[in-house]
């Protein structure tokens, strides 16, 4: 679908493995809440080491598709899918252990979702469940995570404080440390920076540039600029269909194959 050379505007040399086998795919895949369709037969494959960007208006199968990836609809009794996800080759309802495979995924919410407890438990949290008791290991977790974040500097004498007193750009910085800790193989973020200030959005950016260079990242958005800065590729959905997938600067810099693809990113609709 697009060559090694490709990338937008966050290629790098850390970036996109796309001459290796992709570490998600997704075949056929059809989603329905209680009947009723929401996204419908779905092909694509997400790279290592990519920023895959998802762009489309409200009720476009955005959020539902996330939420495939990680076996969500065993939370949402009237959430049906269909077809095959798979990671690194395996299909993702073939594991026995759901536990084993949320840990290999981070997910970042639209609004922050602290746990009630305080900075540190909240990014110790993961670890803990892992089996790290020792203080110093799970000290060092917590600075690295928070380092990563883009929060140690702000939160470092406060480690003792409620998470929820933060201020709505730290809480999602830190759900983003909290999805971290788990040491995932992907991270996926479904409109992150909603309730965010537009500086604390460019600093979750460039947080999310050097990631890139350490796992892969699926990352749902309603911005299309914000796709346009960060995504190596961008798939457009609308109304439960994938419209098209491109290389992002081809999107917007060039003319999509779709037109609806090109009304949707000039703001004609959405």
């Amino acid at each position: 679908m697009v060559g090694a050379a490709a990338g937008g505007a966050a290629a790098d040399v850390s970036g996109p493995r796309y001459d290796e086998p992709p570490v998600i795919e997704v075949r056929d895949l059809s989603i329905a809440y209680g009947g009723r369709p929401a996204l419908r037969g779905v092909n694509l494959d997400v790279h290592r080491h990519e920023i895959f960007g998802i762009i489309g208006p409200a009720n476009s199968g955005k959020t539902s598709f996330l939420r495939a990836l990680n076996r969500m609809e065993t939370f949402n009794a009237s959430m049906e899918v269909r077809g095959s996800v798979s990671i690194n080759g395996m299909n993702i309802r073939d594991w026995r252990n759901e536990y084993a495979l949320r840990s290999r995924i981070g997910v970042v919410f639209p609004l922050p979702v602290g746990l009630p407890l305080t900075v540190y438990e909240n990014v110790a949290f993961s670890p803990r469940l892992r089996g790290i008791r020792k203080k110093a290991e799970l000290d060092e977790v917590v600075e690295r995570c928070l380092t990563r974040a883009a929060l140690w500097d702000e939160v470092k004498d406060r480690l003792d404080s409620l998470g929820s007193l933060l201020s709505g750009g730290q809480q999602q910085r830190l759900t983003i440390a909290r999805a971290l800790s788990q040491e995932p193989e992907l991270l996926l973020l479904d409109e992150f920076s909603i309730a965010v200030d537009p500086v604390t959005t460019m600093r979750i950016e460039d947080v999310l540039r050097e990631l890139r260079s350490e796992l892969t990242i699926v990352m749902a958005t309603n911005l299309v600029q914000q796709a346009r800065r960060l995504a190596d590729r961008t798939a457009f959905f609308l109304m439960g269909e994938l419209v098209e997938i491109g290389v992002t600067e081809d999107l917007f810099e060039r003319e999509a194959k779709d037109e609806r693809t090109t009304g949707y990113i000039e703001g004609r609709f959405g």
